[in-house]
């Protein structure tokens, strides 16, 4: 699993990105809240951890902008701030969890993984996107009264594409999260699923759209939005 950590401390930073990588989880570190909105956006992250005093943007600020942009990942707060209309604040913005300064290194891999946990266990039935409905239950994606059946890698791509509309997916974090690395898959498998996506979207004369950013990857986004 990946963890986005951002805290501005560098030695602590270091000294947490080492103690979650030991724990198994491959980890990216930034060190202010607007480098971690613009790495939470692109994607491929299972749970984040958020320093509340950055500079550019606390941590609850960026948390709150990704909130409103749709991204629900599970979210920690490490903070000094201990009062509890600090812990309140942190809650209300969209935290999962709320862990003081200092802590204990244990402490934080248990909450880590009941947070990751958390996150594995709601599952919603249906996710809707613009005028698209995800039925998970049937693998069925619906546009009004029209209605197709996905298989496959065709339907695990969807899934995350509905999952997390907006989110800029490169090939390779594709390949990664639908795939994985070990498989013996060749990477133009991506392309070939996604074209045959964005043929489902047309047939069933949806407004959304798996929008290709060249040199980057792909997003879902609504058409008329």
């Amino acid at each position: 699993m990946r963890i986005l950590f951002a805290e501005d401390d560098r030695d602590l930073s270091r000294a947490v990105k080492a103690l979650l990588e030991r724990a198994g989880y491959a980890v990216d570190a930034v060190f202010d809240g607007g480098d971690a909105v613009d790495y939470a956006m692109a994607g491929g992250y299972d749970g984040l951890i958020f320093d509340w005093m950055m500079p550019v943007k606390s941590g609850v600020e960026a948390l709150c902008e990704l909130r409103e942009k749709g991204v629900q990942l599970p979210c920690m707060i490490l903070t000094a701030r201990d009062a509890v209309e600090d812990r309140v604040s942190g809650l209300d913005a969209g935290a999962d969890d709320y862990l003081p300064k200092p802590f204990n290194a244990q402490e934080l891999l248990a909450r880590v993984r009941a947070m990751l946990r958390r996150r594995d266990s709601y599952v919603p039935d249906v996710v809707e996107f613009a005028d698209l409905k995800l039925d998970k239950g049937v693998c069925e994606l619906r546009c009004e009264d029209k209605a197709l059946r996905l298989t496959g890698k065709t339907y695990k791509l969807m899934e995350l594409f509905m999952e997390n509309p907006h989110v800029l997916f490169s090939v390779n974090q594709l390949m990664e999260r639908v795939w994985g690395w070990d498989a013996e898959a060749e990477i133009n498998v991506v392309w070939v699923n996604i074209s045959q996506l964005r043929k489902r979207l047309s047939e069933l004369g949806s407004r959304a759209e798996i929008r290709v950013h060249r040199g980057s990857g792909y997003s879902l986004e609504d058409a008329q939005a």
